[in-house]
């Protein structure tokens, strides 16, 4: 192994060492912030598989995460049994199949219309959650019962963290190892040329769908681990803006990148906390910021820095 490599292990592994060691020396609050912050940053991981590198449009991802967090919810209140673990991966595999049948109808839109398309159903999930009281609790609500395994239970944020951030570190080498395989390179051709994709044999019908439900399998897990933080659910909080700052944060981080979706996720969540207490402009900063970046920075914090290192290389 070269000397480069080790040194990059080693840097990797202090990091993570001191991610875990972190919450000894923070508040309640601050580790709470951390948790959500892993949290946004698997969502913005699922989206730029999807739009990222796969070039597809989406506009509608709070409503994935609704649903893997009204699923983990329901299941945790009414199989208590349950680790959860499990009821994530189940969260996780109904919204990837819910994903993988919304990506069918999908395939015969294109630019705009997928992105209309997306955010339509963002809007009726949100709907559907509200009416369908009986199952969700609609506008009174769902209290989220604590995580557990076995008599484990992670009651306390402090707990989840170290639910939260395992869940995050393997998902995320899941999806490095996926976009650095063939999956992966399908994707990129998708993005890169449809017609080019096809000549070398891709399909695009399957990889599209597969896309669509991959990405939503991601962020149903992370809705999963927003209802059990957050232990009390709203439809109020799944909304349009926040499908719109899912988008942000892969733009401000970088499109097609694993560590931009972590990087945007980080900004734009900071950036929102810096910003709370200016409630009239708070709007207005963070669009001016957006564009901001896109118009100096379109590839991205990642891509500006990959840029600049092979500038002066």
């Amino acid at each position: 192994m070269q000397l480069s490599g080790k040194w990059k292990i080693l840097s990797w592994t202090g990091a993570l060492v001191v991610l875990l060691i972190m919450p000894l020396f923070l508040g309640k609050y601050s580790v709470f912030l951390l948790s959500l912050l892993a949290i946004y940053a698997l969502v913005s991981l699922g989206l730029n598989l999807l739009m990222g590198y796969t070039g597809q449009i989406a506009a509608g991802h709070a409503g994935f995460l609704a649903i893997g967090a009204y699923v983990t919810a329901i299941f945790t209140a009414n199989f208590e049994w349950l680790p959860c673990p499990v009821t994530l991966l189940l969260a996780g595999t109904i919204s990837g199949i819910i994903g993988f049948l919304l990506g069918i109808p999908i395939l015969r839109l294109k630019g705009f219309y997928i992105a209309m398309a997306t955010l339509a159903f963002g809007v009726v999930v949100s709907e559907i959650i509200l009416q369908w009281s009986s199952l969700t609790g609609g506008d009174d609500g769902f209290s989220v019962p604590a995580a557990r395994i076995g008599g484990f239970v992670f009651d306390s944020d402090f707990k989840l963290f170290y639910l939260i951030i395992p869940v995050t570190i393997i998902m995320t080498l899941l999806a490095k190892n996926l976009v650095n395989g063939y999956i992966g390179r399908a994707f990129i051709a998708l993005r890169e040329s449809e017609i080019a994709a096809q000549t070398i044999g891709v399909d695009l019908a399957k990889y599209k769908t597969i896309a669509f439900a991959i990405s939503a399998f991601y962020t149903g897990v992370a809705g999963g681990l927003f209802a059990y933080l957050i232990t009390y659910l709203s439809p109020d909080a799944f909304t349009i803006e926040l499908s719109i700052d899912f988008i942000a944060m892969i733009v401000i981080g970088g499109m097609g990148s694993i560590l931009g979706s972590i990087i945007g996720a980080v900004i734009l969540t900071g950036m929102q906390q810096m910003l709370a207490g200016l409630l009239d402009l708070q709007v207005l900063i963070f669009g001016l910021s957006l564009i901001i970046f896109m118009i100096f920075m379109p590839k991205g914090i990642v891509g500006m820095l990959s840029d600049l290192r092979e500038r002066f290389s």
